[in-house]
C-alpha cells in the first residue's frame, strides 16, 4: 500500500509548505492543486491526476480533512465520491484522523461536527452567563400577552382562539397557562 498524497490551496496567496511538510516523507507522490474545494471531483484535474495515478489498495493521504473541500460539506461530498471509486483516505490531524475506506466515515465526521457545534453553543452561553447575559431566544410572552392569554382564558375563550387572538402558538398558550397554574 503506497500513501498517495494531496496538497490544495485555494488561492495562491496560500502558503502549501505546511502541508508539503507533512506529506512529503510519507508519501510516494505528492499531487497539488491550486482550485477552490468547492468543485466536484471530476471538476478538479488534479484530483483526477492523483486518483489516476492511485493503484488498488493505495489511500489518498490528505493532512486535514477540510483539504478535501472548501467546508465540511463539500469535504463529504468529496469523500463520498473517493468512496464510490473505492479510494481510501488516509487524514493525518484533526476531526477525521486515522485511515478510511468506507461511507461510516460520512456519518462520523457529521456526528463529530454536531458534537462540536454543540460544544461550542454551551461553551459560548456558559462565557456569557459569566458576563451576566443571558443566553438563548428571547420568551414570546411578555407581560402583556401572558395578562391577555389568561384573562381570556378566564373568560371561558379556547386555546385555540386564545392563540390565534394573541398571534402565539397553541404550545405558548398551554405553556403560559400551566407556568400561572404551577405559580
Amino acid at each position: 500500500m503506497a500513501l498517495i498524497g494531496l496538497v490544495r490551496i485555494s488561492t495562491d496567496k496560500q502558503n502549501t509548505q505546511r502541508q508539503h511538510d507533512a506529506l512529503d516523507p510519507i508519501c510516494l507522490k505528492v499531487f497539488q492543486e491550486k482550485i477552490s474545494g468547492k468543485l466536484a471531483t471530476d471538476d478538479r484535474p488534479d484530483l483526477l491526476n492523483a486518483l489516476a495515478y492511485i493503484r488498488d489498495g493505495d489511500m489518498l493521504t490528505v493532512r486535514e480533512v477540510d483539504r478535501l473541500g472548501r467546508n465540511l460539506l463539500e469535504g463529504l461530498i468529496v469523500l463520498n465520491d473517493l468512496f464510490q471509486r473505492g479510494v481510501g483516505v488516509k487524514v493525518l490531524e484533526g476531526i477525521a484522523a486515522g485511515e478510511h475506506t468506507e461511507r461510516s466515515l460520512i456519518l462520523d465526521l457529521a456526528e463529530d461536527r454536531r458534537r462540536d457545534i454543540t460544544r461550542k453553543t454551551k461553551n459560548g452561553l456558559e462565557a456569557a452567563r459569566k458576563r451576566g447575559r443571558i443566553g438563548g431566544r428571547r420568551p414570546v410572552v411578555d407581560d402583556d400577552k401572558r395578562a391577555a392569554i389568561l384573562a381570556r382564558r378566564q373568560r371561558g375563550e379556547s386555546i385555540r382562539t386564545i392563540a390565534a387572538g394573541v398571534k402565539v402558538s397553541i404550545g405558548v398558550v398551554h405553556r403560559t397557562l400551566a407556568d400561572a397554574k404551577d405559580s
